[in-house]
């Protein structure tokens, strides 16, 4: 089996594992570990892929359409097809080592989840950053995944001596929504709890609720539990985003809703019909329940980070691009991610 652009094209090994019934797992070797984000406008200029399509297999994700860079579906090929390079830790300490590297921020998470439940077979994070606290690299992670505590130590040695960000996503705390949308995650409350352990020990971590999709996960009576929980655990930051459709994203989702809920159809034609962002009325509705939560935080935060909208701090898209992650807009389009 050949992938394009990936490395040679060779996949090294296919094969399926006993707990992933019915999921291929295609191990390559990549030509390069970072990805080059031109332009600047996400806060980040350098990304790490480790994988490619996620298990997780959120109906919504926006990652879903560059499967098809390679020849695959964004549809059950995203979940089911994963693509393993497992030579990124080798490569991104070549990469690190050149004179020319000028330790800038490189964020994970940003196109598939790095601690996705293959992670725990490849076990290739540790490496990624050990090789990027050896290089004295700021990062930034963002992931829907408790795992992300097995490195824990490793992240609080990285604390005291670089920027570094560990972020949890958490769209949801409503079983019904959760179940539906991102039915193959962890449970949103352990990852909440992930973020009041990583704020103890001193590093920095927020809350990223998103994507907030309306009529699924966006009132204020299922959003206000979060942020109560974030509050609650010191997080950095809590920021929200509303749902974006894009391309084969679009034909994704409104094939969910029509399985899922067909009452919500006629909602989302009217909303997303011909376009992938809602009207800026639209957003503002979906996120009004977020917006805010920083004037009441108090000083909660342990690592000195502004709360969102705070006197003297950040507004709430500063606080997300400075961590990495992409503040209310389609994250970056990743097509070289070999």
């Amino acid at each position: 089996m050949r992938l394009p652009g990936v490395g040679d094209g060779t996949v090294v090994r296919t094969f399926d594992a006993p707990e992933a019934l019915g999921v291929n797992f295609h191990e390559v070797r990549a030509r390069s570990a970072l990805n080059h984000v031109p332009g600047g406008r996400y806060g980040f200029s350098w990304t790490i892929n480790p994988y490619r399509g996620c298990t997780h297999a959120c109906a919504y994700c926006f990652a879903r359409r560059t499967h098809t860079y390679l020849d695959l579906g964004a549809g059950r090929d995203f979940e089911r097809e994963i693509v393993v390079k497992v030579n990124v830790p080798e490569l991104l300490r070549a990469e690190l080592a050149r004179t020319g590297w000028k330790r800038e921020l490189v964020a994970l998470g940003t196109n598939t989840d790095p601690y996705q439940w293959v992670e725990s077979r490849y076990v290739m994070m540790p490496e990624i950053l050990a090789a990027l606290a050896a290089a004295r690299t700021p990062v930034s992670v963002l992931t829907k995944s408790p795992l992300v505590m097995r490195d824990v130590e490793l992240y609080e040695r990285m604390a005291k001596r670089l920027p570094i960000s560990v972020n949890l996503s958490v769209p949801t705390l409503d079983e019904d929504a959760w179940r539906a949308t991102e039915p193959h995650t962890p449970s949103p409350a352990a990852r909440l709890d992930a973020v009041a352990e990583l704020r103890r020990r001193g590093i920095d971590s927020g809350v990223l609720i998103a994507p907030l999709m309306p009529g699924i996960n966006d009132s204020p009576e299922q959003v206000r539990p979060i942020v109560e929980r974030a509050r609650k655990a010191g997080a950095s930051f809590l920021g929200g985003v509303a749902l974006h459709l894009r391309d084969e994203v679009k034909d994704v989702f409104f094939a969910w809703l029509q399985a899922k809920r067909p009452d919500l159809l006629p909602r989302y034609e009217t909303l997303y019909g011909d376009r992938a962002y809602m009207r800026p009325e639209h957003r503002k509705h979906a996120t009004r329940a977020v917006r805010g939560w920083g004037r009441t935080r108090g000083s909660s935060s342990r690592t000195g980070a502004s709360p969102a909208g705070g006197p003297g701090g950040h507004s709430e898209n500063e606080n997300l691009a400075r961590r990495g992650v992409p503040p209310g807009q389609d994250p970056p389009d990743q097509r070289a991610l070999f």
